[in-house]
């Protein structure tokens, strides 16, 4: 056999994609990985098929198509006062991950330090080791996962490159204040620390909390990778088509990457999204649509016996349960499936170190009636 030195000796298949392989063995509801169980809308089906017949089926420009960049632009213009310029400082990706990959990869080297938030996106972590940098994890703890700056603030050295941010954060659901925003300024005014900001559940924001992309304010624009996902924005997690927002100096940077990890992506779906998302209130109303599945979700889990923890965005709920059980989340994730047939993700295969705080992630951007079958199911734990 020939033999290879891994890059990543430490890392194994997922736990999203273990989890959903036991849903579908034991043919449990899969509230485990996040994709929605309905339809996208048939409007936006229809014009990626009106683009495929008129011929919009070669490569697209390696930034993507023009006037998708633009309405991306003009997007963040409206809603954050920001101006991007679309030909320089807007590109089109195949999803929200390899953005995040290739922002990281086009400026992170050997040594340079990377501070993230736990519970964290899993992608983050091993793309970091991936480049030879290191990886400097402050941990949140439940119920609220907030963030002290002056902790924060002990783990910059040096060789601090980054600080990555995902706000409305997955898999907590909690969402940045602009107390921490504030607190970021402070913290990384006269240096040059960059961040990269996850923002795909932007548009998924509840009890009348603001998004607060860094977006918004200009000392963390000039330093920031901004990344967003329309598989969050149109229920289509399977098109793995995305977007990221940077500074020109920044972006120069990163489709030097981006050219050849991908060079462009899927033509008929950038033209069908283009046309689809002249209407804003394709995105606008998401916050609202979401709401009605956490409510619905949250009151039909107060009938089991397991503890909400709060949830103000993405569409993502965790719970705890250890006044049930003196179990290893990761147990008791595999015996939800197996005995009670509904998959969830332990919430410590988002911690470095996987710490455990005995607390469970729900996806609700399901249909009612798999949201009402699964707790009907959790009911009788």
């Amino acid at each position: 056999m020939i033999s290879i030195q891994s890059k990543l000796p430490g890392v194994g298949t997922t736990i999203f994609s273990v989890m959903s392989k036991l849903a579908e063995e034991y043919k449990a509801i899969n509230l485990s990985q996040g994709f929605p169980d309905y339809a996208c809308d048939e409007k936006l089906i229809n014009k990626v098929t009106e683009a495929m017949k008129s011929g919009f089926n070669q490569y697209a420009p390696m930034p993507g198509l023009t006037e998708l960049r633009e309405l991306i632009a003009e997007k963040a213009e409206k809603l954050y006062a920001a101006t991007y310029n679309p030909d320089t400082e807007v590109t089109i990706t195949a999803g929200g991950t390899q953005a995040i990959f290739t922002a990281l990869t086009s400026c992170i080297s050997q040594g340079d330090e990377v501070i993230i938030f736990e519970p964290a996106y899993d992608c983050y972590a091993p793309a970091i080791k991936l480049l030879g940098g290191l990886v400097k994890p402050y941990e949140l703890s439940p119920p609220d996962y907030e963030i002290d700056w002056e902790m924060v603030k002990k783990l910059f050295t040096a060789n601090t490159k980054m600080i990555i941010l995902n706000s409305p954060q997955n898999p907590t659901g909690c969402i940045l204040s602009e107390k921490d925003i504030k607190a970021l300024i402070k913290l990384t005014k006269n240096t040059d620390i960059l961040i990269l900001s996850d923002e795909v559940y932007e548009h998924i924001v509840f009890d009348d909390k603001k998004h607060h992309s860094v977006a918004l304010y200009p000392e963390l624009r000039e330093r920031s990778f901004i990344v967003a996902s329309f598989g969050k924005l149109l229920h289509t997690t399977g098109w793995k088509l995305g977007y990221c927002l940077a500074p020109e100096n920044l972006m120069k940077e990163f489709r030097k990457i981006h050219q050849f990890n991908v060079f462009s992506v899927n033509t008929p779906m950038q033209v069908g999204i283009t046309n689809y998302l002249k209407d804003p209130d394709t995105y606008l109303g998401l916050s609202e649509f979401f709401k009605q599945k956490r409510d619905l979700f949250r009151g039909l889990l107060t009938e089991t016996r397991f503890k909400l923890l709060p949830c103000h965005g993405s569409y993502f709920q965790c719970v705890g349960y250890e006044h049930l059980s003196s179990e290893k989340d990761t147990d008791m994730a595999i015996r939800l499936i197996k005995e009670y047939g509904v998959a969830s993700i332990p919430v410590s295969a988002f911690y470095t170190r996987n710490t455990d705080h005995q607390i469970l992630r729900f996806c609700f951007a399901k249909k009612q009636e798999t949201l009402e079958k699964a707790v009907e199911r959790l009911m009788k734990l």
